[in-house]
């Protein structure tokens, strides 16, 4: 059976165009409910990883899910990366001066457990020290240059007050990607260039906002799986 593992993925919305042609998804997160639970096609696996154990997670990874992995993409935490953030980057430096690199160190993950699947990979982030700290991103894109995908009329099936419809924001995000990724083609919506005021409404720390504000961008993951599947 064609598969796909999707990192650091609570929401599932990377995962659903891959599970509606017939692939076994598996979704590994630390939200999960612990342990290894399936549903169909989609198997989610509740895990927290670990910085200094990344090549041990990889290979735990790629020999759980076994043969057949068409790609692998993460959505490592942005958290103490985002430059959107600096301003706190000073206080977290005071109580772990290695913060940052081990946050980055959980980015490169990806690209270990793509190279250990033997599949193309591709890891999301915001603007962000991973530039610096890992590479220079590969691509990079908004949410509206991917909301033609989505039909006249979509509404956000999981966060339709906070997102809006085809995707219709501007959010620069960057992507790290290897082993054969193919970047989609864009298919823009109009937009209002500039702040996502959507975003005015997600203030805070909870992980609710923290789980909005990551949401993969749903046209976005189309055109990804419309590019990068056999």
């Amino acid at each position: 059976m064609k598969k796909a593992i999707f990192l650091y993925d609570f929401t599932g919305l990377m995962a659903q165009p891959w599970l509606d042609a017939g692939y076994e998804c598996w979704l590994f997160d630390g939200q999960h409910e612990p342990g290894v639970k399936r549903e169909g096609n989609l198997v989610k696996v509740g895990m927290w990883f670990y910085h200094d154990q990344i090549h041990q997670h990889a290979a735990e990874i790629a020999g759980m899910v076994g043969d057949g992995v068409r790609i692998v993409i993460g959505f490592p935490e942005c958290t103490h990366l985002a430059v959107s953030g600096a301003a706190h980057f000073a206080k977290k430096r005071e109580a772990d001066p290695e913060f940052q690199n081990k946050a980055s160190d959980l980015a490169k993950m990806v690209e270990l457990v793509g190279d250990a699947s033997g599949s193309p990979w591709m890891a999301e982030n915001p603007v962000s020290v991973l530039s610096t700290l890992w590479r220079k991103p590969n691509f990079s894109f908004h949410p509206y240059e991917y909301g033609g995908y989505l039909p006249t009329g979509d509404v956000h099936p999981i966060y339709p007050e906070y997102i809006m419809p085809r995707d219709a924001y501007p959010k620069k995000t960057c992507i790290w990607s290897g082993n054969w990724f193919v970047m989609p083609e864009k298919k823009s919506v109009q937009c209002e260039i500039g702040f996502a005021t959507q975003h005015l409404k997600l203030g805070g720390k909870s992980l609710k906002t923290k789980n909005i504000r990551s949401a993969t961008p749903r046209g976005f993951a189309i055109a990804v799986y419309e590019a990068n599947h056999d």
